[in-house]
């Protein structure tokens, strides 16, 4: 619940922040009526409405389990992240269909010295804000938060391209630069639209996250017991925050049903101190099969029938499969 709160306040950070920028964009614009200048500015009225849509979502994502929602609410961060992805892509398709239309009919620029100070301060903030929100979301699990900070920071690497362009013109006095550095950016932005929305659909579609795969298998690896013989059928799926596993865990046949549930709940504990208390497990506990003391590391088992063999590493190609383990 900390960590929802935590992200709730992010993104109402975030929001807030998007607006006054946004505003501070616009006097630039006309201050310099440069196209450029238009486009990011363009890009923050996208960060308005993405930041209002993700505040929402992580309100939604917040809420409890209940009866129609099972699994929670998890995956309106989802549907966030692929409609602010949509946003920025639309943002980027207007920025270039304008820089189009101003070969024809180029715009007199002027007072671009103004317009790059406050474009200069926006970026900063952008980024600095950017950074913050997505540590705070890949820590919380939230993509919701992550795609905002994504967002910022790409606003604000747009933004440093506006400048230098603003500083070449000045420079040069090459006013048709103007056109080709928000032709640039709109490219920019759709490609970054794209990878936003990738991910999305990744998480609604309940992609495998490789990376986090890898790091729950060698936790568990690191600090194996002895009596957990095998592990397989392995599942992680993310709802916004919550985490879920599905796995079999093979333990010795003969404990009792209490015996097994404390040692299963050591499992769950290992994996909770190192992903967080947002995870919930679904495991099937099967009891060993006289092919399993071959990689049973088990010492002194009573019911041994073979002796052990060598020890099976946990890896992504055979925890995966829905087969128990033998030599």
């Amino acid at each position: 619940m900390h960590k929802t709160k935590q992200n709730f306040k992010v993104q109402l950070f975030v929001t807030t922040l998007s607006i006054i920028l946004f505003v501070l964009k616009f006097v630039a614009y006309y201050l310099t009526h440069s196209l450029s200048v238009l486009s990011d500015a363009l890009e923050s009225i996208v960060n308005v409405l993405a930041g209002c849509i993700g505040l929402y979502s992580l309100y939604v994502a917040s809420k409890p389990k209940d009866k129609d929602h099972p699994y929670g609410h998890g995956k309106a961060e989802f549907i966030s992240a692929a409609f602010e992805g949509s946003l920025i892509i639309t943002a980027g398709l207007i920025i270039i269909l304008e820089a189009l239309s101003s070969f024809s009919s180029p715009t007199a620029l002027h007072a671009l010295d103004n317009g790059l100070w406050i474009l200069l301060i926006t970026a900063l903030i952008n980024l600095f804000a950017g950074l913050m929100a997505k540590k705070i979301g890949r820590k919380n699990n939230s993509l919701a938060l992550v795609s905002s900070g994504k967002h910022l920071i790409i606003d604000s690497v747009t933004t440093f391209g506006v400048i230098m362009g603003i500083a070449i013109v000045l420079l040069t006095k090459f006013n048709g630069l103007d056109s080709y550095i928000a032709m640039l950016m709109g490219i920019w932005i759709i490609y970054n639209g794209y990878t936003i929305i990738r991910q999305s659909i990744a998480g609604i579609m309940d992609e495998a996250d490789m990376a986090l795969l890898e790091n729950v298998i060698a936790e568990i690896n690191d600090n194996r017991n002895k009596s957990w013989i095998d592990l397989h059928n392995l599942r992680v799926i993310k709802y916004g925050p919550l985490m879920h596993i599905d796995c079999h865990l093979t333990m010795p046949w003969y404990l009792n049903v209490h015996e097994a549930h404390l040692i299963m709940d050591q499992f769950t504990d290992l994996i909770k101190s190192k992903f967080g208390d947002s995870v919930e497990f679904f495991i099937h506990i099967d009891g060993c099969m006289p092919f399993s003391c071959d990689i049973c590391t088990l010492e002194n088992c009573p019911q041994r029938q073979a002796s052990f063999k060598k020890k099976l590493d946990w890896t992504m190609e055979n925890v995966l499969v829905n087969t128990k383990h033998q030599l």
